[in-house]
């Protein structure tokens, strides 16, 4: 089935995420009509260029040979198509030939661009991610060196952090560092899973690489960061020669066959010649500008996922014919759309796609704020926002990525097990998302133990804040035909005040309760974020239906707030129970499990 790219609902969970009014007029610097035209060409590009390229990709894969990486067929085509087009440099700074556009504006292009093709996307992913760490952390000499070609995509770039023995854990990295006489670095080691280490799209690529010094201390805190290219570039900005750096392998894996996963070597010969981005010894600090940008990125793969695979299975539900639904007649063949089982599963893969839609483009929005808000407490409090919400975003979008796309190979039953479908590629390449960047479980603890504690908690009692003002206005008007929205999402919003402070006192006092319910309490968070920002939603498509609009998305904004309020909002009780009361059975009684 051929991709449709959702751009009005891009546009309006836009307008929810820049605080315009949903009904109406914007009230924020954030140009709606411009963006939406900026959404549909990008969405012609997903639609036309990237969605077929996508099954070609699943099946030939990309691969190792003598003269490089290979990707499949038509994909470097594409990619010059998409890079002649400008589209590698929304955010970054014109200076360097970006446009300086919104995060949030290019999270609805990368959305686009991950459910046309999701092993596609991650090169330009991870490229834009390097760009927006080279123009906070490199020297004047690197930007002027490197940036203009990765903004313009003519070069492509990396991020090296795994190793064999060092995984989520970075401080066991190996990779050497050693200064040499004229200020370069060269470069020793060994990296693996390097997301498009390799390539034959473009004629250089540029590697940024975690790496130790031989008198570093011990560590995380020993780690520096360098920029390694695979050619050196000269003076002019012409290529010179081949780096001391190459593929040795591209590993066999279960999805985004498409995208060459690497095993990268530096310095078989003499060392490969690398520049210091930083400082000595303070390479993560630098990294993790890359590596927060990309988990973003990756929340909205699983958004992407998710939407994709629930667009295939509306469709085979509506064709498919089997059984007679309730109130047929006996013999009769419906449509299984018309059996409510499988409505429960559609309405359940619609509602969670959008509810992480929702959390991830209010992410992006923080993310502007923090860089455009007028003052710096505004500024400061908008940076605050994006840190709490950003594990939120990565984790709980990409697991309901995991669980949408499994709803979807369940949709088409027996078809949904057979490759030709398309419907078991969403879930094995969605699968990666939840495990890459940061598994799901360091989200997680990131929250609860670094971003909920963060300016004495200020941050999420602000948001706690916001969806508690959200519940008075909906008490205030409730939607028709949706008496039990606001008992509902009042009723999960307490459940999360109560976890909330059961956590900020386990955090001081007992800091194992926290870790046993990080991972509940991250989906109970993201829950309640996604269900009050579906019942805005509603409440504007209400809003405008009742004075004449009289377009159909409304009534279904209203159907899916109303769903979620009643059919998912309903386990954050049971969640809060289980971080409440539930680590004991984690902290102490898993001893006689393993036994």
């Amino acid at each position: 089935m051929s991709y449709r790219a959702p751009v009005a609902d891009l546009v309006q969970f836009m307008k929810l995420a820049a605080g315009l009014t949903l009904a109406g007029d914007a009230e924020a610097d954030f140009d709606l009509d411009s963006a939406e035209s900026v959404l549909l060409a990008a969405a012609k590009v997903a639609e036309e260029e990237l969605a077929p390229l996508n099954r070609i990709g699943d099946t030939e894969g990309a691969h190792l040979n003598q003269s490089g990486v290979t990707t499949a067929r038509g994909w470097p085509q594409a990619y010059e198509r998409w890079r002649s087009g400008g589209w590698n440099g929304i955010t970054a700074e014109p200076q360097y030939g970006g446009m300086g556009l919104s995060h949030l504006l290019n999270a609805g292009c990368f959305e686009m661009w991950n459910a046309a093709n999701m092993a596609f996307a991650l090169c330009p992913l991870l490229t834009i991610g390097a760009v927006e760490l080279l123009q906070v952390h490199a020297n004047a000499v690197l930007r002027a060196q490197f940036l203009p070609k990765l903004v313009s995509g003519e070069w492509t770039g990396t991020m090296n952090l795994t190793e064999p023995q060092a995984g989520s854990d970075l401080s066991g990295i190996r990779c050497r560092a050693v200064r040499h006489d004229d200020a370069t670095y060269k470069i020793f080691g060994t990296k693996i899973f390097i997301t498009y280490g390799e390539h034959d799209m473009t004629d250089n690529i540029v590697h940024l690489v975690l790496a130790r010094l031989p008198d570093a201390p011990a560590g995380t805190r020993g780690i520096s960061l360098f920029l390694v290219p695979k050619f050196l570039v000269r003076s002019d900005g012409s290529l010179g020669a081949r780096n001391d750096v190459r593929c040795t392998g591209v590993e066999h894996k279960l999805g985004i066959h498409g995208s060459p996963t690497c095993s990268m070597v530096y310095g078989d010969d003499d060392g490969a010649v690398g520049y210091l981005i930083g400082e000595e010894n303070r390479g993560l600090a630098c990294m993790f500008a890359m590596m927060n940008n990309a988990r973003l990125g990756v929340g909205l793969q699983g958004v992407a996922i998710a939407e994709r695979a629930y667009q295939q299975a509306f469709d085979f539900a509506k064709s498919r014919r089997q059984g007679a639904a309730a109130g047929q007649p006996a013999g009769s063949v419906s449509p299984i759309i018309q059996h409510a089982d499988v409505r429960r599963m559609i309405l359940t893969m619609h509602a969670l796609t959008q509810s992480a839609r929702a959390i991830c483009y209010l992410t992006a929005a923080a993310l502007d704020r923090a860089r455009q808000a007028p003052t710096e407490p505004q500024r400061q409090m908008a940076y605050a926002r994006a840190g709490l919400l950003t594990p939120v975003a990565k984790a709980f979008s990409t697991d309901i990525a995991n669980e949408v796309a499994s709803l979807g190979i369940q949709v088409h039953g027996g078809m949904g097990f057979i490759e030709e479908t398309g419907a078991a590629q969403y879930w094995r390449d969605g699968r990666i998302a939840a495990i890459y960047e940061g598994t799901n479980g360091i989200q997680a603890i990131d929250l609860v133990l670094r971003k909920l504690p963060m300016a004495g908690g200020e941050p999420m009692r602000n948001e706690l804040a916001q969806m508690h003002g959200m519940l008075e206005r909906l008490r205030a008007h409730p939607l028709p035909g949706c008496p039990m929205v606001p008992q509902r999402l009042g009723e999960a919003c307490a459940a999360l005040t109560k976890a909330t402070d059961f956590m900020h006192a386990a955090i001081a006092n007992a800091p194992d309760q926290a870790l046993a319910g990080a991972t509940p309490y991250l989906r109970l968070f993201a829950i309640v974020r996604g269900g009050t920002a579906l019942a805005e939603m509603a409440m504007a498509a209400h809003s405008l239906a009742a004075s004449g609009d009289l377009d159909p998305a409304h009534s279904r904004r209203i159907a899916t707030a109303r769903f979620f309020a009643d059919n998912i909002a309903t386990a954050a009780t049971g969640l809060a129970t289980s971080i409440i009361e539930g680590h004991e059975s984690v902290t102490q009684d898993w001893a006689g499990l393993a036994g």
